[in-house]
């Protein structure tokens, strides 16, 4: 299982269970109550080291190889299921992919479960299924096997897909979110909100026209290609649900550290900034599918930069913050364009359902 948002502090001491206590969509959104919900269950019996250190993958040490294996599994639900940009189908590889890929290894194959509603067109069907080969392709991997189960209509939103990636690192690799060290770099691949605005914008539900499009990619090329210059990494980590706020704060749990963050180096679409400013998002929050987070000694940011910035998906990469001293109080802080600082929490509550 892939788990998310916990820490090993959390994994020894979970929260308890409130009496008749329900799920809630929040529970999904990948922020406050996402965790609460993990540490106060799945880490409650699913107890062992792996877990522990709460990254997207788990590394499975094969000495004899010389080498790890990695393994993450993830489950895809978007409505709609083709959206500007791409669709569930590329949505659920590129996903898996790049959780597998920011352990540092090389993703190979990946297997996929199918939850179909009955009533589901078998054109629409067919075009996810040639969607995700696409996309394997694309990151060079196989998809091995997989699972179709079917549901009476109404039990299920159209499509749901649940993929598993396996693939292969180094033994001597160690990139993980519990590594950041203080005097690191933050650097972000490009603009954030991409894709949950393009989702919503499918729904047709900001009451104007955009030309955004999801940024959904496998990001496997990109980092091998990081790797091939430096080892030197220390944190890579795509900022899906909950978004680059998020993320970054389970980062600085994981590693015990603070972020600082420049706003004004954060990049942002007019049209993302011009949707969440009418509907009252923070763009902070929202979830993207093409993006990664880099931290890494500052001696290595500006090899790390070059590189990025020769390919299509990271050509406005940039440097967009530092990890300080978290002092046991972990968090994330932000400089922000009029001259403030203010605190960067976790999501808490549930902005845009079904978009990851």
């Amino acid at each position: 299982m892939e788990i998310k948002h916990s820490n090993f502090e959390s994994f020894v001491c979970p929260l308890p269970i409130k009496q008749n206590e329900r799920i809630i969509l929040s529970h999904g959104s990948g922020g406050r109550k996402t965790k609460e919900l993990i540490d106060s269950i799945f880490l409650r019996y699913f107890t062992n080291s792996v877990l522990a250190e709460g990254n997207d993958f788990a590394d499975i040490l094969i000495p004899e190889k010389e080498q790890k294996l990695i393994i993450s599994t993830d489950a895809h639900i978007v409505s709609p299921i083709f959206f500007p940009g791409g669709d569930i189908g590329r949505l659920a590889v590129s996903g898996t992919v790049n959780d597998v890929s920011m352990s540092g290894g090389q993703p190979k194959f990946l297997s996929a479960s199918f939850i179909l509603e009955e009533g589901l067109l078998l054109s629409d069907l067919e075009k996810i299924v040639i969607s995700m080969q696409k996309t394997a392709e694309e990151a060079d991997i196989l998809i091995v096997s997989g699972d179709t189960k079917v549901v009476e209509k109404g039990k299920a939103d159209k499509i749901f897909i649940s993929t598993t990636g396996i693939g292969f690192a180094p033994s001597n690799l160690k990139i993980g979110g519990q590594y950041a060290r203080p005097g690191d770099t933050v650097i972000l691949t490009g603009s954030i909100g991409d894709h949950g605005i393009a989702v919503l914008a499918a729904r047709n539900e900001l009451g104007f026209s955009t030309h955004i499009e999801s940024d959904v990619a496998p990001l496997n090329h990109l980092v091998k290609s990081i790797l091939s210059a430096t080892h030197d990494i220390h944190v890579l980590r795509d900022p899906t649900r909950g978004g680059l706020a998020t993320t970054l704060n389970e980062i600085a749990l994981q590693s015990n550290v603070s972020i600082e963050l420049v706003e004004e180096a954060i990049l942002v679409k007019n049209e993302v900034k011009s949707a969440c400013e009418m509907l009252g998002f923070d763009p902070m929050y929202i979830a993207n599918e093409g993006k990664m987070i880099i931290i890494s000694p500052k001696s290595k940011e500006d090899i790390i930069l070059r590189i990025l910035r020769e390919s299509a998906l990271s050509k406005d990469a940039a440097v967009i913050g530092r990890v300080i001293p978290g002092e046991n109080h972990p968090r994330v802080t932000m400089h922000t364009s009029i001259g403030g600082i203010r605190i960067v929490d976790m999501l808490s509550g549930e902005l845009l359902p079904r978009i990851c």
